[in-house]
């Protein structure tokens, strides 16, 4: 029997269910090697009325595959696309691109841009050209502060000797001096938290060990610890703190002298007590550097006294003290105890205020100024005394009215 060769190798049909947005259904017979393209133009033919020739009318159309939700490639073959008999497929409008802008849309939007755009330095330096400038020089304002810090210290040396010999008539004076002693031992900082001694001694490190490193971390128990651990084999671990030593032989000094000092009058003794509140008063608002920017400095091959010098008149910050050790180290530590002229306007200001004139009768007033002498970061806190707050507010506002002069 003779079979011809076309039926042979004649490629498979597939029969496809084809449907519309419209509504409209029909099967197509399609071979395998048919493309997608060839498969939309019949498709057209079949729905759509009009020209076919024109390309849009195929472009704006596409084949989606029900099933699976694909959109089919025009230049694939059903083959290629795995569509299999009976398949249904979608002739589907494509949606049309939005139409260009026009010219008036577009300089509209570009002018909305440039409307929002943030002005350049250019523009700026122009519309600010006729403004006069305010700018205060940085380096001018640091040295007024440092002046002002400077002439307060010196206010507050001279008000400290007014204080005294004012409270030194008060008849109760020893009695309010003891009461003030009291208090400065309230808030001494140079003792020692107990509990967290006793918890450093239990775990078996030397008391004098423990004390270094509460004093160096701030009674934290913790951070002592691990300090007392990291120079358990430093040489230098019980070397006593920069200026402690000092501290705790005027202390001695002091006892022993109050303990051995006598008075043939009531009236002497009664001097002499006073002067030796004051003096207790005056140790323990002395100056202590920060152990921890003594020996950082001190690293840094300066010599203890001149960084504890430094640390004085920079109080205590470590940064300020290393510029001035490095610089022409003024204001000196000498200048830091010198009051202010006694005849010079501004002081005769201060002292003809009343509410100066009434808050240095009382003791908590000498406390605060022994106190931000030594301690100028405290101001604040006595600032906010209700006591001593108005008697520094005057202080203040008349330092600045004459300095404006």
């Amino acid at each position: 029997m003779f079979v011809q060769e076309e039926k042979i190798f004649a490629r498979k049909v597939l029969r496809l269910h084809i449907c519309t947005m419209e509504g409209t259904e029909w099967l197509e017979e399609v071979t395998e090697d048919t493309t997608v393209e060839k498969l939309k133009e019949r498709c057209l033919k079949h729905c759509v009325h009009g020209n076919l020739e024109d390309p849009k009318s195929v472009t704006h159309h596409k084949l989606i595959h029900a099933a699976s939700e694909r959109v089919l490639t025009d230049t694939k073959t059903i083959l290629e696309e795995n569509i299999q008999d009976k398949d249904v497929l979608l002739l589907v409008k494509k949606r049309a691109p939005p139409p260009p802008p026009k010219m008036t849309d577009v300089s509209a939007e570009e002018k909305k841009k440039q409307e929002q755009k943030a002005p350049d330095k250019d523009a700026i330096l122009k519309a600010t050209a006729n403004i006069p400038s305010h700018s205060v020089d940085r380096t001018v304002a640091h040295h007024s502060m440092r002046d002002f810090q400077t002439e307060l210290r010196k206010i507050l040396v001279s008000l400290i000797e007014v204080a005294q010999k004012l409270l030194a008539l008060n008849p109760d004076a020893v009695e309010l001096f003891k009461k003030a002693n009291a208090m400065l031992d309230e808030d001494d900082d140079d003792r020692v938290d107990e509990v967290a001694l006793r918890q450093l001694t239990e775990m078996g490190f030397p008391e004098n060990r423990a004390v270094k490193a509460l004093r160096l971390n701030h009674m934290s128990v913790t951070q002592a610890m691990e300090w007392l651990i990291e120079h358990a084999e430093d040489p230098t671990v019980d070397t006593p703190l920069p200026g402690q030593a000092s501290l705790e032989a005027a202390g001695a000094s002091a006892s022993s002298s109050q303990a051995s000092g006598g008075s043939n009058t009531e009236g002497e003794e009664v001097k002499d007590e006073l002067t030796e509140i004051f003096k207790k008063i005056r140790r323990k608002r002395e100056f202590r550097p920060d152990p921890r920017a003594v020996i950082a400095l001190m690293e840094m091959g300066f010599d203890e006294k001149e960084v504890v010098d430094a640390l004085k008149v920079n109080n205590n910050q470590q940064n300020a003290a290393c510029e001035w050790l490095l610089g022409d180290r003024k204001p000196s530590p000498e200048d830091l105890d010198k009051g202010i002229d006694p005849d010079s306007p501004l002081f005769q200001a201060i002292l003809d205020n009343p509410v100066v004139q009434l808050g240095l009768t009382n003791p908590k007033t000498l406390l605060a100024f022994e106190d931000m002498l030594e301690n100028p970061l405290n101001s604040t806190q006595w600032m906010n005394d209700p006591e001593t707050g108005p008697v520094m507010l005057q202080i203040s506002r008349i330092f600045q009215t004459l300095n404006r002069t």
